[in-house]
């Protein structure tokens, strides 16, 4: 978030766009393109991607309430396969419902085009401290 870190190969595969951010709100909306290589023989996006899509709203949401030199690892992660989605676009939107101290916790929803919801999660995730070492984020000392 803010251009501070890149982003991990893994979730450039599902083509993120940032639609929407609201660091003193704790909210955001990130689209997603599901391609047709994520889907099963049924024709419908694998909920492993879905995963992968609510991970990356989930962890966002907090990412963006961060100060610099702080970064996230993910404790518990919660999921909700409600519909099937089908390749194209999907949207994500997250929000914090609270910190205390180094823990959040979030929720996120994923609509497919017609608004309607297709999976839901809720994650406890801890904010660390980070350092830049070679190119990598390591934890600080």
């Amino acid at each position: 978030m803010r251009g501070r870190t890149p982003m991990p190969l893994a979730a450039a595969i599902l083509g993120p766009e940032v639609i929407d951010v609201d660091p003193e709100d704790g909210t955001i909306e990130v689209a997603f393109a599901a391609a047709e290589d994520f889907t099963t023989p049924r024709g419908d996006v694998l909920e492993g991607f879905l995963a992968a899509m609510l991970h990356d709203v989930l962890g966002p949401a907090v990412i963006a309430t961060l100060e610099p030199g702080q970064s996230i690892t993910t404790l518990s992660l919660d999921l909700r396969f409600l519909a099937p989605a089908f390749p194209g676009r999907l949207v994500g939107h997250g929000r914090v419902m609270r910190r205390h101290g180094n823990v959040a916790f979030a929720v996120a929803q994923l609509r497919n085009p017609d608004g309607a919801v297709v999976a839901t999660g809720t994650a406890t995730i801890r904010v660390v401290q980070f350092g830049v070492l070679g190119g990598r984020a390591r934890k600080a000392a």
